[in-house]
């Protein structure tokens, strides 16, 4: 990596692993060290965040520029030429996180019990930064994480189906496949999600389309933008009905990180907007509301109305 973006994401709280992965501390890992508050996946789902490992693959390689993203993306490439190896990657990323932990080892409101236990994680969050399917070798990364017991989630732009398939025909799928959809139409997409090239929002319908096939729990994220694409519940309805998730997680930008240089804090929709969209939603797919957090504004909608905790 440039010595240059290693010195700014260092500086950002990142650790690079590699030639193009990273690690970095999620705030609600520390929050359920500290306080023993978890994240809202801890409410939905049922995994620890003080044992989650937040990580990319791809820590400066994203095919999009979406106007709501935190992070960095001025000197970002659209694509990802290198390809470290996947143990690589996941022992030295467990290392990294430790690396960050490890000042939490003698906080007075750490017990000794919580600090073991996220010294080994168990599930990991690959989603910091980038699109991590654009690492050539990710089912293989996922892979090397389950061998070490932990449940895998993985975010995707859903711009990538063929790596999707790919990954389904080697049985390399992660514990939970996350898909972004945050434009209900081609024209929002193209002006809020930015592409760097064209027929990406082709290719998301693609993947949605994709997603009844895969043997895996599924789950679309609408990242809702007052303003922007806060709204048109026929239309994202009719995408939902294309992927069929077990699970929809309706969920407000948060006015944060580098996203302030591109978007207004009024464009951070409160809870209240996110639970009436989730109401509308629910009520043209048949699904129900599962569960909510209002801290983090994000309303969780399954087909049954209930929460599907992940067993082990």
């Amino acid at each position: 990596m440039d010595p240059e973006r290693k010195e700014v994401l260092e500086r950002q709280g990142y650790r690079i692993v590699g030639e193009h992965s990273g690690v970095k501390l999620c705030h609600w890992t520390k929050a359920s060290l500290t306080k023993g508050v978890g994240c809202y996946k801890q409410t939905f789902y049922g995994i620890e965040s003080h044992r989650c490992l937040q990580m990319t693959p791809t820590v400066d390689a994203c095919n999009l520029g979406c106007l709501f993203c935190w992070r960095t993306q001025e000197w970002g490439s659209d694509s990802l030429v290198e390809a470290d190896d996947p143990a690589f990657i996941v022992e030295e990323s467990i290392e990294a996180q430790r690396e960050l932990l490890s000042g939490y080892k003698g906080n007075p409101n750490v017990s000794k019990e919580r600090f073991l236990e996220a010294w080994h994680p168990n599930q990991v969050a690959i989603s910091l930064t980038g699109e991590p399917t654009l690492y050539r070798r990710l089912g293989e990364m996922i892979d090397e994480f389950k061998r070490r017991h932990m449940t895998t989630f993985l975010v995707t732009n859903g711009t990538t189906p063929s790596v999707l398939r790919r990954m389904h025909a080697e049985g390399r799928l992660p514990t939970q496949l996350y898909v972004t959809v945050a434009a209900p139409n081609a024209e929002i997409y193209e002006k809020l999600m930015a592409p760097k090239s064209d027929n990406e929002f082709k290719k998301l319908r693609e993947t949605l389309a994709l997603l009844p096939t895969l043997p895996t729990r599924t789950v679309i994220r609408h990242t809702l933008v007052e303003g922007w694409n806060l709204g048109w519940e026929d239309d994202y309805a009719a995408l939902d009905r294309l992927a069929r998730p077990m699970f929809i997680e309706c969920k407000g930008y948060s006015f944060v990180g580098e996203s302030r240089l591109r978007l207004q804090a009024d464009n951070m929709p409160s809870h209240a907007s996110i639970r009436r969209f989730a109401g509308e939603l629910a009520g043209h797919l048949g699904y129900g509301v599962a569960a909510e957090r209002e801290d983090s504004r994000v309303v969780l909608l399954t087909e049954d109305g209930k929460l599907h905790p992940i067993s082990g």
